[in-house]
């Protein structure tokens, strides 16, 4: 935020914006300006409605408020239609993710093309060549301000001829979208059930203006069910983040806090972040991984989830995702492919008809429904799931549950044991000697291999070693130094990638994973499973001995 309010910071960023743009998608054009309402989002709205009336924007959407979540930006973008028969072209999205709010916290931007989708590399990176240069910026400052808090239509006659800003209903057309995917009726008759139980936490960023809607009304859960649903600028001093470390009180209502509750918990829970679109799946003392989350979404989803009866097109993940989607797709001879991180690689091969399903291990599942990953989608799915498992069965004795929909998936395609340890605030310069040390040393598998056996002999050889690279498959563009992994015989991968070489140092992230097929040893505890290839990827790596951490700052 104190960036953000430095004089004429934000406006530089937004005239940069439309300057990269092609003249038609500024003037004559229908742009929707909104975010996750966090501090200082109310003020920056009317700053970029002024300066879209002086740069000849033809009207501005807002959504009530100035709250639309990341995914309901691109379902308007992608779904509204104007009463004048308008589409939008574009959004600025005011929202800096799964970060805290507050005059001292985070704040952000960022700009969402006609597809729905982020901006492509070739214009941000004209946007941040247009920050370097840029001398002026064009606002409509006598332009009056808009009551954001009341629907309506404001017609104005601006520099460049007839103005509109439209503030709409945030939630309607994503409701609406949301009921042509699932079966509500199915979900409504689970919800119903007294055997079910039900919980949602927004952590007070922007899905709370969803959840009333979605969850109570349209699907009549009990409106004790919703935790934190209020949007806040602050999201209540909170950190909104949905996991297990920030969902504390999620947490500790679903039975996985430190101390035991008298209290049954739910049969499922669910978090959102600050803009809607990540989220954390529980079940009763039972935490899903996003990597398995997104498996069995896709694995589950030509039955249970209508919009997909008819197939789908093939999935994707994140290079450091665990591998649990390639084993389904494989399985189910669907297309698979393993993209950088970025949600564009997916909205690229959405455009292109070739993913209908995706997701990362940093809380992000989503479908082609859109161009962004999907919080509330994630959630629907796997309420969709459970409704479609149990609906010869809601009035048995007992349900079938999250913990048994995974151990089943597990029974079927093998168990991905998955960790992400994150050493933050690193040396920059011994976090790259680290890397290039790893990269070097890839040269030879026999070296790799007897480094290994010397640690531990109960772990399998590496049969290849690299640095990924992806091709698109789509515009050919090609992406390098996504990170280093190193893939074993019976399917674990260990990975290194360098995130973010900041002012306060470099995040080395190194993620580690363990594949068992053997069913009767699915059911380990996580830590004890993957014991021996952490050893091995501290020993291989020189962790202490490059970075002088005997311990990474967080585990996931």
């Amino acid at each position: 935020v104190k960036v953000f309010i430095q004089p004429h910071y934000l406006q530089n960023f937004v005239q940069s914006t439309f300057n990269a743009l092609t003249p038609e998608k500024v003037r004559g054009a229908t742009l929707v300006v909104s975010g996750d309402g966090r501090y200082f989002s109310k003020d920056a709205i009317q700053i970029i409605i002024k300066m879209s009336a002086a740069n000849g924007v033809r009207r501005v959407w807002v959504g009530q408020n100035g709250l639309l979540s990341t995914p309901a930006v691109s379902a308007v973008i992608r779904e509204r239609v104007g009463v004048d028969g308008s589409k939008a072209t574009g959004a600025f999205i005011l929202t800096a993710s799964h970060n805290p709010g507050g005059p001292h916290e985070d704040f952000g931007i960022k700009y969402n093309m006609e597809n729905g989708g982020p901006a492509p590399e070739a214009i941000t990176d004209k946007i941040f060549e247009n920050t370097k240069t840029i001398t002026e910026y064009l606002i409509a400052e006598d332009l009056p301000n808009i009551d954001i808090s009341t629907i309506g239509v404001a017609n104005f006659s601006g520099p460049e001829g007839q103005f509109d800003v439209e503030v709409f209903d945030s939630a309607s057309d994503y409701v609406k979208l949301m009921k042509s995917i699932f079966d509500f009726e199915l979900i409504r008759k689970l919800l119903s059930s007294s055997k079910f139980t039900f919980c949602y936490d927004a952590l007070h960023g922007v899905a709370g203006a969803y959840a009333h809607r979605i969850f109570v009304e349209e699907l009549g859960a009990q409106e004790s069910s919703l935790l934190n649903c209020v949007p806040k600028e602050d999201f209540g001093g909170g950190h909104p983040d949905p996991n297990l470390t920030y969902a504390k009180e999620l947490v500790a209502r679903m039975g996985l806090g430190k101390s035991d509750s008298a209290v049954d918990p739910p049969e499922f829970g669910a978090a959102a972040d600050g803009d809607a679109d990540r989220n954390m799946i529980l079940g009763k003392r039972f935490f899903v991984t996003p990597s398995d989350s997104v498996a069995i979404i896709a694995a589950n989803a030509v039955n249970a989830i209508p919009y997909f009866s008819s197939g789908l097109k093939g999935v994707a993940r994140s290079m450091p995702t665990s591998a649990a989607l390639d084993v389904v797709a494989k399985n189910l001879n669907l297309k698979f492919f393993e993209v950088p991180t970025g949600w564009k690689f997916f909205g690229n091969l959405m455009d292109a008809g070739l993913c209908s399903i995706c997701g990362e291990e940093s809380f992000g599942t989503g479908s082609d429904h859109i161009r962004e990953k999907d919080g509330i989608w994630a959630v629907l799915a796997w309420l969709s799931i459970l409704a479609f498992k149990n609906k010869e069965n809601l009035n048995g004795d007992k349900l079938v549950t999250v913990e048994d929909i995974v151990r089943q998936h597990w029974a079927i395609y093998g168990r991905h044991y998955y960790t992400r340890y994150d050493y933050e605030n690193v040396d920059a310069g011994a976090a790259k000697d680290l890397m290039a040390y790893l990269v070097k040393l890839q040269s030879s598998l026999d070296e790799i291999n007897s480094s290994l056996k010397g640690a531990r002999s109960d772990v399998s050889n590496v049969v290849k070693a690299d640095e990924f690279e992806y091709k698109d498959p789509v515009d050919g563009s090609v992406s390098k130094h996504q990170g280093i992994r190193f893939l074993f015989e019976d399917g674990s991968r260990l990975v290194f990638r360098l995130s973010g070489t900041g002012s306060e140092g470099a995040t080395i992230r190194l993620y580690i994973e363990q594949y068992e097929k053997d069913s009767s040893k699915t059911g380990r505890d996580s830590q004890e499973a993957l014991a021996p290839l952490v050893e091995v990827a501290l020993k291989l790596s020189k962790m202490l001995d490059f970075t002088g951490r005997s311990a990474p700052t967080v585990i996931t």
